[in-house]
């Protein structure tokens, strides 16, 4: 950070998994200051996970609003996200992390709007996938327009999908983990190109404890059926206990690849593939938000107000180093 600015104050909304992750990755980050988390739940019977972290009501965010440089919303993408970002980005810059991809256009929409309106800067859908992976398709689609381009999840949990069954009624607590299939991916790595339903490459597989009396032919059914995200793949549903689940499902491991495949001229195949292996899945999307938070405090420095991806970002403004250190430690 130079010495003759301020830290970039961040503020995270609500603290689950990727808000813990958030506070964890903010104190990596010498140019962040957290000022503190804003929670629905009692602000004093929230445990952080650093001594210190301010925890502070929701309703006290408007109250703070000169006290903060950038938000990050660490809420659902089912629920929270849809009517959190574009409330927010009325007044504040903010990151999220909306992972529902069917409802990115009409959430970048509505984000647009509100941040248009208040003249904020608003990065939507950040995080892995969407984000990291959706950098590396536009990269490998640029570079070889003669191909096809495949992304496989997994093996590992998911938090956006794991948050929508928990929120199926009937359901006391669960995980969900996806899982490619690896005839499919032995095919696309052999630069064969072959054409795959969403079926054909991933499975999904659900640890559900039910609620007492709840039926579990009835949560089975919604979860199989839930659009968006488990309708269109095979989905296997186990029922277990919560000491099972706590014991057995309490890491958040993830993953996948992204892989472009293509010919350069007739006889020439070129395989392009970026793949991560994350111990936690919240930690690394939390550091994802954290980078972005850094590139929408200069974006909006810069005066580029409204809705933004990851693709609006260039990749510079991620780092905390200058132009010239980038260009001579990384170029």
């Amino acid at each position: 950070m130079n010495a003759e600015q301020p830290p970039i104050r961040i503020g995270i909304v609500g603290y689950g998994n990727l808000g813990r992750g958030v506070e964890a990755a903010i104190a990596k980050n010498p140019d962040l200051q957290l000022m503190g988390v804003y929670t629905r739940r009692d602000p004093g019977a929230l445990q952080t996970l650093l001594a210190g972290t301010p925890v502070h009501a929701m309703e006290q965010l408007d109250s703070h609003h000169g006290q903060l440089d950038v938000l990050i919303l660490c809420g659902g993408s089912k629920d929270d996200l849809p009517r959190q970002s574009p409330a927010l980005a009325a007044r504040f810059n903010l990151v999220d992390s909306f992972d529902t991809h069917a409802r990115i256009p009409e959430h970048f929409a509505a984000v647009d709007a509100a941040a248009q309106a208040g003249q904020t800067t608003a990065l939507i859908s950040a995080g892995w996938d969407p984000g990291m992976f959706s950098l590396n398709r536009v990269m490998g689609e640029a570079l070889l327009p003669d191909g096809a381009t495949y992304t496989f999840w997994g093996k590992g949990l998911s938090q956006g999908h794991s948050d929508a069954i928990r929120r199926v009624p009937g359901v006391a607590g669960g995980v969900q983990y996806t899982l490619p299939v690896p005839a499919a991916v032995d095919a696309v790595r052999g630069g064969t190109r072959p054409t795959l339903s969403t079926r054909e490459k991933h499975t999904r597989e659900c640890f559900v404890v039910l609620e007492a009396g709840a039926s579990a032919e009835a949560v089975r059914q919604t979860i199989v059926e839930m659009p968006h995200y488990f309708d269109e793949y095979d989905t296997t549903v186990h029922f277990i206990d919560a000491a099972t689940l706590q014991r057995e499902h309490g890491a958040m491991p993830h993953g996948g690849f992204v892989i472009r495949s293509g010919n350069t001229s007739a006889g020439n195949t070129q395989v392009i593939e970026y793949g991560l292996q994350l111990g936690s899945n919240p930690e690394f999307t939390a550091s994802v938000l954290v980078a972005y938070a850094r590139a929408v405090h200069r974006l909006h420095l810069a005066g580029q107000h409204g809705a933004k991806t990851v693709f609006d970002v260039p990749p510079g403004l991620l780092s905390a180093k200058s132009p010239a250190q980038l260009r001579a430690e990384l170029l």
